[in-house]
């Protein structure tokens, strides 16, 4: 059966966070992005496919099939790609005393939804036990962060909080808060630790007011050349590779 027009628009708006806030749903597309939630067990609603596609899905939704002029038409990119899903928002809460556990990365106002699915990446790679976005932060649920999770967005613990609180909490609990400053001890010289949060802030102005005064200390990577700065998700890998350090 043919797509409607209403199923079509429904589609198409998901790209806005308003739609995808009010219906519960979020989309995503391309076969290896799509393989990687799909393998992950991501809560995927529907799936929509060309005959093209080979996914050979074993979990989730049974794929509708779609010709390749009705993808073009609730594709999101200029180029459609095979396959496209449709998945449901969960939003994880924090629990109290939590962030006194395990390894932490806090996303401070990354409004770069690049950057911020490259920081998923990070805490699925170093085994981080969860990721704390500020909300101002890029929208976890935007297409453009998913992608570049490439896959990490369906394993890592991430949720959407005010920071300032849940930092108190974390220092208050015990587990170190650190920062990121030109002032800042040595990277070098951080000792690996199993519970700790690491605050990311804005390349442009790093953490705000709120979050600075919740750093109990403060990291500075080394610079050897002439570069200005590093970008938000270089530091970051920097820091947790020193605290993941055997």
């Amino acid at each position: 059966m043919p797509l409607t027009k209403a199923e079509i628009t429904r589609l198409r708006d998901l790209r806005e966070k308003k739609h995808r806030e009010v219906s519960g749903l979020f989309v995503v597309e391309g076969p290896k992005v799509v393989g990687e939630l799909l393998a992950a067990g991501a809560d995927l609603a529907e799936l929509y496919a060309t005959e093209a596609w080979r996914g050979g899905a074993k979990t989730g939704p049974l794929p509708r099939i779609v010709t390749e002029a009705e993808m073009a038409r609730i594709s999101h990119y200029p180029t459609p790609s095979e396959v496209l899903a449709v998945g449901r928002l969960r939003r994880a809460a924090l629990e109290s005393g939590e962030l006194a556990r395990g390894l932490t990365l806090a996303l401070d106002g990354i409004q770069d939804p690049g950057n911020v699915g490259t920081l998923l990446r990070l805490a699925d790679w170093f085994g981080f036990a969860r990721v704390l976005l500020s909300p101002d932060s890029a929208d976890l649920f935007s297409q453009k962060v998913i992608n570049a999770s490439m896959g990490s967005f369906a394993r890592v613990r991430a949720i959407t909080t005010e920071l300032a609180p849940a930092l108190r909490e974390a220092a208050a609990g015990g587990a170190p808060v650190l920062g990121c400053d030109l002032a800042g001890d040595s990277v070098h010289a951080l000792a690996p630790a199993a519970d700790a949060v690491v605050v990311i802030g804005s390349e442009g102005r790093g953490p705000s007011p709120a979050v600075r005064a919740t750093v109990t200390r403060w990291i500075t990577i080394p610079r050897v050349g002439g570069a200005e700065s590093l970008n938000a998700a270089v530091a970051a890998g920097i820091v947790c590779a020193a605290l993941r350090r055997a």
